[in-house]
């Protein structure tokens, strides 16, 4: 009898088991290249971009995100043309739709813009990202990211950036 009730018990327990569900660490560092196209801002053409990328995971989905970029921009304004440094530096939030292997993501960027040309411009921006990440191991993503954003300055009409990149991060 004892024996009976133990194996229905063990069998109890195995049938109304969920399925595991991988745990991965909350904190990332990654690198990312992408384009930045500025329509103009400032006098700036499109670039290609280096970022260095980070996230940590608060809770119930949501994570709060950096992403500093370093690129090369043409200014059109200079006779003749000629490349200038930008730094791009962003903190938001985004929010996990999914926090599995695959997760894609919705959220918001405050960032920074500094141009260093014969005079500085600085503009700082908001906008809004998608993305999407996939875990290639426990410890590794790939993502794709797009984000639209909208710089203001002084003296300067209210600018657009559009931008687009992909990358890797390390999870731990």
């Amino acid at each position: 009898m004892r024996t009976s009730l133990c194996a229905f018990g063990l069998l109890a327990a195995l049938l109304g088991a969920t399925p595991a569900h991988a745990q991965f660490s909350n904190r990332s560092l990654g690198l990312s290249v992408g384009y930045m196209d500025f329509k103009r801002t400032a006098g700036l053409a499109g670039t290609p971009f280096l970022g260095l990328e980070g996230s940590l995971y608060v809770e119930n989905g949501f994570e709060v995100v950096s992403l500093s970029k370093l690129m090369f921009p043409k200014d059109t304004f200079a006779t003749p043309e000629k490349r200038v440094i930008g730094l791009a530096p962003s903190i938001g939030i985004r929010y996990l739709l999914m926090e599995e292997t695959l997760r894609p993501y919705v959220g918001t960027d405050v960032s920074y813009l500094i141009v260093f040309k014969d005079s500085i411009s600085n503009f700082v921006g908001i906008g809004p990202n998608v993305g999407l990440d996939y875990f290639v191991t426990d410890t590794v993503s790939l993502g794709v990211r797009a984000q639209y954003n909208f710089y203001i300055a002084l003296n300067e009409d209210t600018q657009t950036s559009l931008t687009g990149s992909v990358g890797v991060a390390a999870y731990f």
